[in-house]
């Protein structure tokens, strides 16, 4: 009998299992998030202060994920020019990945899929002490759905104040890498952030000519 599991019940443990994924040792693995990011303008800069400031407001009350969505992911994401062409979102796109043990499916639904390439994982910014532990596995079992096994895939994962991207490849042996951990607490992330996104966005616009 084939048994579902739901990615949200995944542990790092059970993803590189499951799948054979590896954490990548060459720290240049994952150069993009360090590498090249644009400048900010002044305007991208004073749009940040405003998302930082209201969310700091609002976090005062619970925060459910859709808030956070709406708050936080959406100015990133316009500012970010992913809502543009050649880029397509969509939210709540399910998942379903068969694991190396034929006798499971891994199933789940990523929060928001630009392109099959960039995958954003949200999670209620209460959960597990502002933690994004318990959303990494998540993520990287999402990812390892990505069809296109010849380019590299992105992630994020947020509870809204933090974040922190994630690339993974599948040629060969599978393989991870994490940036450091961005947070809205601290000076303003956020402006890391954006140019993260940007960079990103530059590499799969690249990709796709």
């Amino acid at each position: 009998m084939v048994q579902t599991i739901q990615a949200k019940d995944l542990t790092l443990h059970d993803v590189k299992e499951k799948f054979g994924l590896k954490q990548a040792e060459d720290e240049q693995f994952f150069g993009e998030w360090l590498d090249d990011l644009p400048e900010l303008t002044d305007l991208e800069m004073r749009s940040l202060d405003r998302v930082k400031a209201d969310f700091l407001y609002l976090d005062e009350y619970p925060m459910p994920e859709s808030l956070v969505k709406m708050l936080v992911l959406s100015p990133l994401i316009s500012l970010a020019g992913l809502y543009r062409p050649p880029f397509r979102v969509t939210t709540e796109a399910p998942v379903r990945i068969a694991a190396e043990d034929e006798g499971e499916i891994i199933q789940g639904r990523i929060d928001i899929l630009v392109l099959q390439q960039l995958w954003v994982l949200v999670m209620e910014s209460k959960q597990a002490g502002f933690s994004l532990k318990l959303g990494i596995p998540q993520a990287l079992a999402y990812m390892m759905a990505n069809p296109n096994t010849g380019k590299p895939a992105f992630g994020l994962v947020t509870n809204g104040s933090n974040f922190i991207f994630i690339k993974l490849t599948k040629q060969d042996t599978p393989q991870y890498a994490l940036s450091d951990e961005f947070t809205l607490r601290r000076g303003n992330d956020l402006y890391s952030v954006l140019g993260i996104l940007k960079r990103l966005g530059a590499l799969l616009t690249q990709g796709l000519n």
